[in-house]
């Protein structure tokens, strides 16, 4: 088992500008938990920017380093979602996406001028947000009589706990995550607090 216990991703979404031989380039870096979630950011770029010739994008979430895609959106192959991937890993980022959107200035870049152009916007956009370390969660569902609520939700603040997902019917049904450096703790609360 990995020994990390955090990962690093954007504090909040940021912007920012470059401009090269006629073509303005705007970067646009979001920390996303899903691929669904970036596709919402990007529909929502799309629709700002709708009269952009390009709109590029590279995103990488999880942390087996698997989950990503690169989309050059009409650029020449490799020239554009690459690079911009490029920049997300050589920060060593996750759960982060990053959309580059193109105004055509009537200049041909070719090949290298535009693999420098997406590089040098996702960097400067990067360059402009701050970095947060997050730790690392298990997910697990937890169902339970609602008078324990109160002392479930204790635990889960005392350690840091996220819930992702809450209802609560006759039971209450919590999916939490919990951080993976103190799983053994909270599990041991939690199994002490909901075991009669």
């Amino acid at each position: 088992m990995d020994s990390k216990t955090f990962y690093t991703t954007l504090e909040k979404p940021g912007t920012a500008e470059f401009k090269e031989r006629g073509s303005k380039f705007i970067g646009y870096a979001f920390p996303v938990q899903t691929a669904e979630e970036f596709k919402a950011a990007l529909q929502l770029t799309k629709k700002e920017h709708a009269k952009a010739s390009h709109h590029c994008y590279a995103y990488r979430l999880g942390l087996d380093g698997n989950n990503f895609r690169v989309n050059d959106d009409g650029e020449p192959s490799g020239t554009a979602g690459k690079p911009i991937l490029g920049q997300i890993d050589s920060k060593e980022l996750t759960n982060v996406g990053i959309v580059v959107v193109r105004y055509f200035g009537g200049t041909l870049l070719g090949v290298p001028g535009l693999i420098n152009a997406y590089k040098t916007t996702a960097t400067v956009v990067l360059q402009t947000l701050p970095f947060i370390q997050k730790p690392i969660e298990l997910n697990y569902r937890l169902q339970f009589d609602y008078t324990m609520m109160n002392p479930v939700m204790m635990i889960i603040k005392q350690f840091n706990c996220t819930v992702l997902q809450q209802e609560a019917q006759l039971f209450c049904m919590l999916t939490i995550g919990i951080p993976i450096n103190r799983q053994e703790e909270v599990l041991y609360r939690l199994k002490e607090l909901l075991t009669v």
